[in-house]
């Protein structure tokens, strides 16, 4: 099974060579075949990891456990919805006069994203860890800025200027990390994770925890965490829907996964109380921050990508509790957001077409203008406010339900309070989109039946995983919030 990892690496890569070519046609179908075997490759590689034997190939270079495979389901779940619904978006703007170069550019960069994405939870090693959500920033600067437009290149300015520096603490965090295992491994070890792990009850506290405070506000740049996150609204906003969705749902979780191997050490070689706290106290302040600029938003692009921001601040807050059923919510809540995220970028990629207009107060009767995307906007809004039948409601009553039992109520009582404020502006917002009276002259139906397609599997993830949580999922989510747990070693 150990050649699927190298499977799941060249298969983007072959799909990015063959979009290179001048036929938009032949870079559509590759994507697209690269992101559905992608998809199904992440899925056999976690069915196969689900009980918490790793696959491993190159002397350890390569390697998925259950908390990587989590990571890797996101990621190839976006990857695939993301490249059908590309095709329909980029299909309802070929009368642009470079259409084809433009297609050709979009596509070849959208499979090398998805490579990179692959990359961070295959690899077995802080340096390529780090080398791996470079390659992410690089690559997803490029999409961003893809339109050309003044907006979208001074959005990828701050996005690269911002990642950067982040991601030189991250670098710095490496070093003191690999600097206090030289004191137990020696001069010429790999830190390989699993190495470092079993090592580190030997290792200097001190250096350790720094290293982990350095990953924190590296990494968490890229997370989106507060205060590192004036990036992330701006850049999410005037990149194409896809790639928003994309940045939402993969990139800032993949480099949350970062920090949770930071933090596996961390826990490890001077108990969870340190970087549990550290991540209670990044978690709560983005919460608090995005729940209140959700209210006063005015374009809905902008209004979900403060609401990525404070659902991330979720996540934090679910590892933080430190408890088995709150980071096994909170790892589901890495594939509920990803779903739910990617059904409402999409929905507002609909609407962006159709509406030609960002600004929330420009969209009117939504729901009658875009019959099908439309209301599944509006669903993608619920489903993101935890409303029961969704999945978000399962993880965050996962989450909460374990702050109660550390027990954490303070803490708990906060999140609910800050998730309902985040809820009331959502609805408000998306409401107004979708529920108003449309005016007669905006033309009706819908742009593309792509679109329509990929928002329909995104919506029976985010309405399967809240009616039922498959058993090897469980079993996965459990087996990866053990090697999270301190206590259960």
């Amino acid at each position: 099974m150990t050649w699927l990892l190298v499977v799941l690496l060249v298969l983007p890569l072959v799909a990015c060579l063959v979009s290179l070519a001048r036929n938009p046609v032949v870079a559509e179908a590759a994507t697209l075949v690269a992101g559905a075997g992608s998809l199904a490759l992440a899925i056999t590689v976690a069915f196969s990891v689900r009980n918490g034997s790793p696959l491993e190939i190159g002397g350890s270079w390569l390697r998925v456990d259950p908390l990587g495979a989590v990571f890797l389901l996101a990621t190839g779940f976006l990857y695939a919805v993301a490249a059908a619904f590309s095709i329909g978006y980029l299909r309802a703007d070929e009368r642009r006069r470079d259409y084809a170069g433009f297609a050709v550019r979009y596509f070849s960069l959208l499979n090398l994203f998805g490579w990179t994405m692959l990359s961070v939870p295959l690899v077995n090693d802080f340096g390529l860890l780090w080398i791996a959500v470079e390659l992410t920033t690089v690559v997803s600067v490029l999409l961003v800025a893809v339109d050309r437009t003044e907006a979208a290149l001074e959005a990828a300015w701050k996005y690269i200027l911002l990642g950067s520096v982040g991601l030189g603490l991250a670098l710095l965090g490496v070093v003191f990390l690999y600097a206090a295992g030289i004191h137990t491994l020696g001069d010429a070890y790999v830190p390989h994770y699993a190495k470092l792990i079993a090592a580190a009850p030997k290792l200097p506290a001190l250096p350790v925890k720094v290293a982990f405070l350095l990953a924190v506000v590296g990494f968490g740049t890229k997370v989106g965490l507060v205060p590192m996150h004036t990036w992330l609204p701006d850049a999410h906003s005037e990149a194409p829907s896809s790639i928003s969705a994309m940045l939402s749902g993969a990139l800032l979780v993949n480099a949350f996964y970062a920090i949770l191997r930071f933090f596996q050490v961390t826990a490890a070689t001077s108990g969870s109380d340190f970087p549990r706290h550290v991540l209670l106290v990044f978690g709560l302040v983005s919460l608090a921050l995005a729940a209140l600029y959700v209210l006063r938003q005015e374009s809905y692009k902008r209004l979900l990508a403060y609401s990525s921001i404070e659902h991330m601040g979720v996540i934090a807050l679910g590892i933080g509790f430190g408890v088995p059923i709150a980071i096994a919510g909170a790892l589901l809540h890495v594939l509920n957001h990803a779903a739910a995220k990617s059904l409402a970028f999409f929905g507002a990629g609909s609407i962006l077409r159709r509406y030609d207009t960002k600004q929330i107060e420009r969209v009117r009767g939504a729901a009658t203008v875009l019959p099908v995307s439309g209301p599944m906007f509006l669903a993608a809004a619920l489903a993101l406010s935890g409303l029961p039948l969704s999945g978000i409601f399962r993880s965050e009553f996962q989450i909460v339900s374990g702050g109660f039992s550390r027990p954490a109520y303070v803490w708990v009582a906060l999140l609910v309070v800050l998730a309902n404020v985040a809820f009331f502006g959502i609805i408000w917002h998306a409401g107004r989109m979708v529920l108003s009276p449309a005016d007669a002259a905006t033309v009706r139906g819908e742009t593309s039946w792509w679109i329509v397609g990929a928002m329909g599997v995104c919506l029976v993830v985010v309405v399967g995983l809240g009616l039922h949580l498959p058993a090897p999922l469980s079993d996965l989510l459990h087996s990866a919030a053990k090697l999270l747990d301190p206590s259960s070693r």
